[in-house]
């Protein structure tokens, strides 16, 4: 299982992408993707969100992907 976290933009633009495949890491850097979004992007819709995949070639390509 592959873990995709990702920042997205108020038009669905994804801004920030982390894949790994340990769930741990993958957790952390939801939580680290989530605090450290503003009140004011809150606002405007920023959301971050985690998800998962079952092969590397579902991730998107702009991801800096980690594999352990």
């Amino acid at each position: 299982m592959i873990w995709i976290n990702e920042q997205i933009d108020p038009s669905g633009i994804i801004y920030s992408c982390i894949a790994c495949t340990d769930e741990a890491q993958a957790q952390a850097c939801h939580q680290s993707f989530v605090d450290n979004l503003s009140d004011d992007q809150r606002e405007a819709g920023w959301v971050a969100q985690i998800r998962t995949v079952s092969s590397w070639d579902e991730v998107p390509v702009n991801a800096l992907k980690l594999s352990y």
